[in-house]
C-alpha cells in the first residue's frame, strides 16, 4: 500500500463517521398520515418556512456535502494506483 491509499483511506474513515453522527443528529421526518391529521400535527411552521436556515437545513447541507466528498475519495483512491503503477 502507497502513503496515498493510506491517507484515503483515513479520510474515507473520518468523513464517514462524521457523516453517520450528523445523520444521527437530524430529527427524524414526520409522516403524514391519519394519526397526523387526527392529532391536530401541522407541516407548516416557522421552521418549515424558513428552510435555508434552520439547524435542520443546515445538516442537510452538511450531509448532501459529506456524501459528495466520500464518493469522491472512494473514487480516487480506486483510480489513483492505476495511474501511479503506469
Amino acid at each position: 500500500m502507497s502513503v496515498l491509499e493510506i491517507i484515503g483511506g483515513i479520510v474515507i474513515l473520518l468523513v464517514s463517521i462524521i457523516t453517520i453522527i450528523i445523520c444521527l443528529s437530524q430529527e427524524q421526518k414526520s409522516q403524514d398520515s391519519m394519526t397526523a391529521a387526527l392529532t391536530g400535527a401541522s407541516g407548516d411552521s416557522f421552521y418549515g418556512k424558513n428552510e435555508g436556515r434552520t439547524k435542520e437545513a443546515i445538516l442537510n447541507k452538511i450531509t448532501r456535502a459529506l456524501a459528495i466528498i466520500l464518493f469522491a475519495a472512494i473514487l480516487a483512491v480506486n483510480l489513483v494506483p492505476l495511474f501511479i503503477n503506469k
